[in-house]
């Protein structure tokens, strides 16, 4: 009995051993397989970071440089820019996103190195990738005054790593460089030149390659030798084009009556054409020198996104439009009639080049948005010959208006003609003053993200339809041919219509209900894997307006944006909205219009300043791909 009993405690004692074994080899399976799960992706690619310099100091342009080392038979994709389509195959484009940084530090887009290509078992078509050492460079402005004790930066690395034939899970590593502030002026040591090469303060004069971007094609050139040329003569283009922006239209007649009255005395006549060009030079220069000494300034149309310099600039249109109606019968102070066009007068010229420049802030895009922000990023040398290039091409239709006065002999300058067409830009000039205004009250009376009031919009049609049925009115009362006072009833009623039209389409809330910027609620809609797609825009950004209206309103886009897998999300910077500025920023433009469609796991499909319906379309499909 007892050696019954000894055998069963025996066998109970080896099935005991037996599974506490079985239990402490599965255990450690389990601890290997968990830690090798863990530590795949870093052991895939190991991420560090290197500034250019040891010190931060003020006003210095520095980088910081991304170095991915890559594990021998791994690659990851190349980033957006440079990724290949693949039909019904959608790569993960390795991303740097720029999370946080010090306060008044501007990053500029990363710069990648080339990708090369591959050929790989799951892709239809050769692949872009890195592999190996791959550094990406952030170039950055500190600022002026950098009162902090160090410089620091929160980033966001995205990545997919495959090999020849399968690909791991997209994988996001959050990196953190600190770089120490300078104590005194002196110059801080270069670290790692070889890697900076092109970008540092020490080479800086050799200026980035410049990409020429429009209604969503581009193209890239050096920006050295004939290059920095068709640099050039795209910014004179660009600028010319300026003055047939909405708000800087009205002024073109004024001043071709201007040049007319003094057209009799040559050298007068050049003279004021002289002074209307440096009056835009003035300005061009001015915000020049601003944006490449500053570091919080880095978009022309910034200015617009302070309240009261845009209801300035709606005071004075709207004193010159006061002007051009004959509205100064009572005394003002002397300095209003300076904008007086009446009076030919060079501190007149110099006010109506200077605010010719100002208006056609709003609309620098696409081909100055482009140009500006690119210029942004240079030297301040390069950046002040920009922007001389830009207001050299807004003020060359007055310098050649001025040097052949024969051109303008026959423009009305006094009667009833010449009277009248004051009277209706006057109209024209107040609607443009009462946008302004406007505008910028919204902008100082709205919460953000909540949107900005419209009903001024009104108020703007208003004047326009009045500046067309005054036009009318007055050529029906003086012409005697019956057809001609058709044409001119009809054109009134024409533009009436199309005020109504206007002020009901600019002030309705639309067919898509959108869903404004927060963090937050863009997050949200991601993990809820749904498309988002996010439109940047302003009450003083005409472009935005146009795009809104003729792209965002069709059948097809709203049908496509009311689906319950969609987001319509608006980023509206009118006011001062610094988590919608940061999310611009995030995206590596400076500029509005810009919409950014991003697929459920965050990866940006497009991102353009101009598009069509059809893009948009495209892009949401390509984005659901990836659900």
């Amino acid at each position: 009995m007892a050696g019954g009993t000894l055998a069963a405690h025996r066998r109970l004692m080896a099935a005991f051993v037996f599974w506490w074994a079985l239990f402490a080899l599965a255990a450690s399976a389990a601890a290997d397989l968990g830690a090798s799960e863990k530590d795949e992706p870093e052991a895939v690619l190991r991420a560090t970071t290197i500034w250019s310099v040891e010190r931060a100091r003020s006003g210095d342009r520095i980088g910081l440089a991304v170095v991915m080392q890559i594990a021998p038979g791994f690659h990851i994709n190349a980033n957006e820019a440079q990724i290949d389509p693949q039909p019904a195959f959608s790569p993960f484009p390795t991303q740097i996103a720029i999370l946080e940084t010090s306060p008044g530090v501007v990053p500029e887009t990363p710069l990648f190195p080339a990708a090369h290509t591959i050929e790989a078992d799951f892709a239809p078509n050769p692949l872009k990738v890195f592999d190996g050492k791959i550094p990406v460079i952030i170039p950055m402005k500190v600022p002026p005054a950098f009162s902090e004790e160090s410089l620091q930066i929160k980033i966001a690395l995205k990545y997919q790593a495959c090999d020849a034939t399968t690909c791991l899970f997209p994988q996001e590593i959050t990196l953190t460089a600190k770089l120490p502030a300078a104590t005194d002026s002196r110059p801080p040591a270069a670290v790692a030149p070889e890697l900076f090469a092109g970008m540092h303060p020490a080479v800086q004069s050799v200026p980035d390659d410049f990409t020429f971007s429009l209604l969503g094609l581009s193209m890239t050139w050096p920006a050295a030798g004939a290059g920095l040329s068709l640099i050039l003569a795209l910014a004179v283009v660009g600028g010319l084009l300026l003055n047939f922006t909405p708000c800087v239209l009205p002024l073109i007649p004024i001043k071709i009556m201007s040049l007319s009255n003094a057209a009799q005395s040559r050298l007068r006549c050049l003279l004021l054409g002289m002074a209307t060009f440096a009056g835009l030079m003035t300005f061009w220069l001015l915000l020049g020198l601003v944006i490449a000494l500053s570091s919080e300034f880095t978009a022309v149309s910034q200015l617009f996104q302070i309240p009261f310099f845009t209801i300035s600039v709606g005071i004075v249109i709207a004193v010159l439009a006061v002007s051009m109606c004959g509205g100064f019968s009572i005394p003002l102070p002397q300095f209003i009639y300076r904008w007086n066009p009446k009076q030919e007068t060079f501190t007149g010229a110099f006010g109506i080049g200077l605010l010719s420049a100002i208006l056609s802030t709003p609309c620098t895009a696409p081909v100055m948005g482009t140009m500006a922000a690119w210029a942004a990023t240079q030297n301040p040398g390069l950046t002040l010959l920009i922007f001389a290039a830009i207001g050299t091409g807004m003020a060359l239709p007055y310098l050649v208006l001025s040097a052949a006065p024969g051109l303008v002999m026959r423009i009305p300058r006094s009667g009833p003609m010449g009277a009248l067409i004051k009277e209706t830009m006057g109209l024209f000039l107040m609607a443009a003053a009462i946008y302004f205004l406007g505008a910028g009250l919204s902008a100082l009376t709205v919460e953000p993200p909540d949107p900005p009031a419209r009903a001024y919009w009104w108020a703007v049609m208003g004047f326009i339809a009045a500046g067309g049925l005054w036009a009318s009115y007055r050529l029906v009362a003086v012409t005697r041919r019956r057809l001609v006072k058709g044409v001119c009833i009809l054109v009134g009623l024409s533009v009436l219509a199309a005020s109504v039209w206007g002020g009901w389409r600019f002030t309705d809330d639309g067919p898509i209900e959108w869903v404004y910027y927060t963090e937050e609620r863009s997050q949200q809609a991601l993990e809820e894997d749904r498309v988002v797609v996010m439109v940047f825009t302003a009450a003083w950004c005409l472009n935005c307006k146009a795009l809104e209206h003729s792209v965002l309103r069709s059948r097809t886009v709203v049908e496509l944006l009311d689906q319950e897998d969609v987001v319509a999300m608006k980023v509206d910077i009118t006011a001062n909205n610094p988590a919608g500025l940061a999310r611009l920023k995030s995206t590596g433009y400076l500029t509005i219009p810009l919409i950014v469609v991003l697929s459920p796991d965050g990866r940006e499909v497009m991102k353009r300043s101009f598009y069509t319906a059809n893009d948009l379309v495209e892009a949401i499909a390509s984005a659901r791909l990836s659900q």
